[in-house]
């Protein structure tokens, strides 16, 4: 973080990105000016938001790398846990409340910023340290601070995350009870303000994808993926991301699978840890994402092993990819999401007609739902602060209530500035396959002795990430994808890149 005479700025170095704190000024002004155009903000409103905690792990010390509450970041920039912040609604000015740690801490922490240094880094009018330290820390300050600014109502933060079905964290301190406190106006006007990218998140968003397109073609492209070598690819993904582009954190658990794991969907977590190893033919899938200064990027590239595609990883890989090129060629200002997605299925059915899996009607096909059997997920998501961004399901919109249709984690109307992924794929899941064999409404349609062949082989996704923009879309991803080019940069990559020393793969 640099700061002086001029813009404070956050980077992680001079290879990297610069943010300048106008970014958070400009998050600042576009909620307020949008609380003000509801008319349901007296004069003298503030805005009061609590950041994310230190935590320790279990029942030790042990501290896990700290990551900003979202809503917080969005709106403030703060790296540091602990704080509260206050925004005037009516002029936008902003009060920071960092904790106030003794004087001890810098045995263990180095210099301890003052509040001129905050005000200096994050760019507000004012910064007040708290009275006291511990859990309740901040609550004096704050009452002491809002009573001279002549408060009419709190507005405190309550609300209903549609992606994860989490409740967001409402700011309490001692003393609150003070106030006028109403905690039903701000969410839903600040999470529409966080569907809607400014031009400098926008291009914190690009830099995070550039990285992370960087870290994907070295690790899965440029690499001889056999069983002759073996290493943990989402290691070499993360230290890509972090020491050239200073991507400190992930944007989610690395997903490294390979064969029969390609199909599943969140393949990676604590009880499959990308643990598999990597044979000669498998068909990969790898879905990775690196984020700088909290904004994300979700990418997936699926590629063969030895970088080469058989005939049927050929056939799955290009309707999936034509799948994804049919949606970005469609997209643009008003269309709607939920056609986007019917979009994909309908050229994946007929893909799969074309392979011999399937047989029949594909009108008939999707009106059964049949396209959910083989991608039983949505075929995105809006992408921000947060991998899966909020503001996926607005005041009165609800999910569709049908397979594959559930999953869609939005049905919006495409607007520009939104930011979404595209991802949709093709998987052979022994569960959904036997499923739809016993389905008099899904059994016509599927050629078993051809299905035989496929099972086993896994997945295929491809994942981009698009700006809507005012005409049609920006492409924010930058990997290979057609399959001359994937065989040809990994061809590329084997004569040019040193076998890693041997170990057991992770994938």
């Amino acid at each position: 973080m640099a700061s002086g005479k001029t813009q404070p700025t956050f980077s992680r170095g001079d290879h990297t990105h610069v943010i300048p704190m106008e970014l958070f000024q400009q998050n600042r002004k576009r909620l307020c000016d949008r609380l003000i155009s509801t008319g349901k903000v007296p004069k003298g409103a503030f805005i009061v938001l609590q950041g994310g905690g230190a935590e320790t792990r279990d029942d030790t010390d042990h501290e896990p790398l700290f990551r900003q509450e979202s809503f917080f970041h969005w709106a403030f920039g703060v790296e540091e846990p602990d704080f509260f912040g206050a925004i005037e609604v009516d002029t936008g000015r902003a009060i920071l409340f960092p904790p106030h740690l003794p004087e001890a801490y810098a045995v263990w922490m180095g210099r301890l910023l003052t509040e001129d240094d905050f005000q200096r880094l994050y760019s507000v009018e004012e910064v007040h340290f708290s009275d006291k330290v511990g859990s309740l820390s901040c609550q004096l300050k704050i009452v002491e601070v809002l009573k001279n600014k002549n408060v009419s109502v709190l507005l405190t933060l309550h609300g209903l995350n549609t992606d994860s079905g989490k409740y967001s964290k409402e700011a309490v301190f001692e003393g609150i009870g003070e106030f006028t406190v109403n905690n039903e106006i701000l969410h839903p006007e600040i999470t529409e303000c966080r569907v809607f990218k400014s031009d400098l998140e926008l291009q914190a968003l690009r830099y995070a994808n550039k990285i992370s397109s960087e870290a994907h073609i070295e690790v899965s492209f440029l690499r001889n993926v056999t069983e002759v070598i073996f290493f943990s690819f989402n290691s070499i993904f993360h230290h890509y991301c972090r020491y050239t582009g200073g991507l400190r954190m992930l944007s989610y658990t690395c997903i490294c699978g390979s064969g029969h794991n390609g199909s599943v969907l969140h393949y990676g977590h604590a009880g499959a840890p990308n643990s598999k190893e990597i044979q000669n033919g498998d068909m990969c899938l790898f879905d990775m994402g690196g984020e700088y200064y909290c904004y994300a990027s979700d990418i997936t590239c699926s590629f063969p092993a030895n970088g080469k595609f058989t005939a049927d990883q050929k056939a799955i890989y290009e309707a999936v990819l034509a799948s994804s090129r049919a949606v970005i060629a469609a997209i643009r200002p008003g269309v709607s999401w939920l056609d986007m997605h019917l979009l994909a299925e309908r050229v994946l059915l007929e893909h799969l007609v074309r392979l011999g899996i399937l047989q029949g009607d594909i009108e008939e096909m999707m009106r059964v739902r049949l396209a959910a059997v083989f991608m039983p997920h949505g075929l995105g998501h809006f992408l921000g602060v947060d991998t899966h961004d909020c503001g996926g399901y607005p005041q009165g919109t609800s999910r569709i209530d049908e397979p594959g249709l559930r999953s869609l984690r939005t049905t919006r109307t495409l607007e520009p500035r939104m930011v979404i992924t595209i991802e949709p794929g093709c998987y052979f899941m022994d569960i959904l396959l036997d499923r739809a064999l016993k389905d008099e409404r899904h059994q016509q349609f599927i050629v078993p002795e051809v299905l035989r062949r496929f099972r086993g082989f896994g997945g295929v996704r491809i994942e981009d990430d698009i700006a809507v923009t005012d005409s049609g879309l920006e492409l924010l991803t930058t990997v290979p994808r057609a399959v001359e080019e994937i065989e040809r940069v990994m061809a590329e990559g084997r004569q040019s890149h040193q076998p890693l020393p041997q170990s057991r793969t992770c994938c």
